[in-house]
């Protein structure tokens, strides 16, 4: 009404168009403006009731769609434990799978291992025998020697011999040395092919007298043989 009163005064047109109205007092004005801050704090208490209203009824809302949240989270909380539990489970199941297998697998080669083992020992157990037997074959070998030694001589000291005969007479022994030089030959190649003197080692005898040789450095009974006889 203040609002009206005032665009009649401002407008002369219309205060002579209208009637004029009466004047209001200032007690009038005051019980105005309070009516109106009353009208205004009745406006802002319902706004507040209102903004209240809306912000409790958006609280149950989010309330509500937080508790949804919730209950989703943790249902896929649950399911995610149990898929990792059943993973967890199949990995476990595997891995002892795998630790059995491994294990097998080791016993079997610790059981080969030993079976290897058990084989090398009789192997060595089989070459003290033969180092055994070998101690006991020396004494004839040492005859053997003796025996090839003496056969070179008289194959050397007939060689010279018939040679020498050969060059006093050879006119009329002629025939007899070829018959005795073929004789001779023929004996050398059977001693060549017994002596095996084209083998890439060496002969027979230079190589059972690097065995001995050999043998001699652990045997001293061998050793004080083959000096007696200046072959050491």
């Amino acid at each position: 009404m203040l609002l009206l009163a005032a665009a009649c005064s401002w407008n002369p047109q219309s205060a002579q168009a209208v009637e004029v109205a009466p004047r209001i007092s200032d007690r009038e004005i005051i019980e105005s403006l309070s009516a109106l801050k009353e009208g205004q704090k009745a406006l802002e208490k319902r706004l507040d009731e209102r903004s209240e209203a809306m912000e409790e009824r958006f609280n149950e809302r989010f309330e509500a769609m937080e508790a949804r949240f919730d209950e989703r989270s943790e249902a896929m909380e649950k399911r995610l434990d149990e898929r990792f539990e059943a993973m967890e489970a199949r990995f476990n199941q595997r891995f002892e799978t795998i630790e059995t297998q491994f294990l097998t697998r080791f016993e079997a080669m610790d059981q080969r291992s030993r079976d290897s083992f058990v084989a090398v020992g009789n192997q060595f157990d089989a070459v003290g025998h033969r180092f055994e037997a070998m101690d006991k074959r020396l004494e004839d070998i040492h005859w053997v020697l003796g025996w090839v030694l003496n056969l070179l001589s008289i194959l050397i000291v007939g060689v010279l011999s018939i040679l020498g005969f050969v060059i006093w007479d050879r006119k009329t022994t002629l025939g007899p040395v070829e018959k005795r030089v073929d004789t001779l030959e023929s004996a050398e190649e059977q001693l060549r092919q017994h002596l095996e003197f084209q083998h890439e080692g060496g002969s027979r005898l230079t190589r059972l007298m690097r065995a001995l040789q050999e043998r001699s450095k652990t045997d001293r009974d061998l050793a004080i043989a083959l000096r007696s006889y200046s072959l050491l």
